[in-house]
This record gives C-alpha cells, sequence and structure tokens, in this order.
C-alpha cells in the first residue's frame, strides 16, 4: 500500500548515531507513501572557516567537502539497501538556512531529521539546527529525538 501524501522527503544527515535513526524513520516513511529520498548534508564552513581566514582555507574546506561526501554515501547507501528511490545532496553553508532552502525550492513534502536533545545553557549555545528548520520551514518537519 502506497499513499500520495509525500512523494518527496529529505533526510537531513550529520552522519552521527541520531541522524542514522532519522534515516530509519525516513526510509519507513518513504517505504510507505512510495516517495523519493533526498539524503542532504550540509558541511557547515562559515561556522569554521570566516571571511578572514587566509591560511589553509581551501585545505580545511575540500577536507571538509571530503568529510560531507562519505557521509553522503553512507546515508546513500542504506537507504538504496532498502529499497527506496534516493537521491544524494551535498550542500555548503548554514545547516538551517540550507536545508529550509532546499526543501523550499525542490518541491518537498517532508523534512526528518534527528536531534540531540539537549536542553538548558548547552541548548542555548549551540542553537539546534533542528530547532531552527522546525522553526523556519513551510515544510512539515519530523524531529527524531535521541533515544527514538
Amino acid at each position: 500500500m502506497t499513499s500520495n501524501l509525500y512523494r518527496n522527503i529529505v533526510i537531513a544527515t550529520d552522519g552521527s548515531a541520531n541522524s542514522m535513526k532519522a534515516i530509519s524513520r525516513g526510509i519507513e516513511v518513504a517505504k510507505v507513501s512510495g516517495a523519493t529520498v533526498h539524503v542532504v548534508h550540509v558541511v557547515d564552513s562559515p561556522s569554521i572557516i570566516s571571511d578572514v581566514w587566509t591560511a589553509g582555507k581551501d585545505m580545511i574546506h575540500e577536507m571538509m567537502m571530503s568529510d560531507g561526501k562519505k557521509i553522503l554515501s553512507k546515508a546513500k547507501k542504506t537507504i538504496e539497501d532498502s529499497g527506496v528511490e534516493v537521491k544524494d545532496v551535498l550542500l555548503d553553508g548554514h545547516p538551517g538556512e540550507e536545508i529550509i532552502k532546499f526543501a523550499e525550492r525542490n518541491n518537498i513534502d517532508l523534512i526528518v531529521m534527528g536531534t540531540l536533545g539537549k536542553t538548558g545553557l548547552e541548548k542555548f549555545l549551540m542553537r539546534s539546527v533542528a530547532e531552527k528548520v522546525v522553526r523556519h520551514s513551510k515544510v512539515p518537519v519530523m524531529i527524531v529525538r535521541n533515544g527514538n
């Protein structure tokens, strides 16, 4: 049985154990709905490499992009092995903003992502990517909490 509720799903991954849980949940939804999955990884270079940084900037960026490709490759294989159609997408920028822009520009019906479930001061200092996406996305968001 398939549903037309979701045709295109974004699963955001950072390579963490909890994002792997989000991938599993996204696969379940994609199988039921017959959706195509767009597995997305955002290289957060703006928070690491400043505009005034010059020495080694290109090398650091290339290393970050290479790591992002490895994360995407692992996630894509997991999704392909489940029998779900998948496209991998590597983006560069602020993760929350890039996920939202990609979803809104690509006719995405659902964003699936994990969260580490931080609270208090730690949450205040880190300003969760998942929280930003939930607050600002026009596309529905499914959050898979740590421990789910």
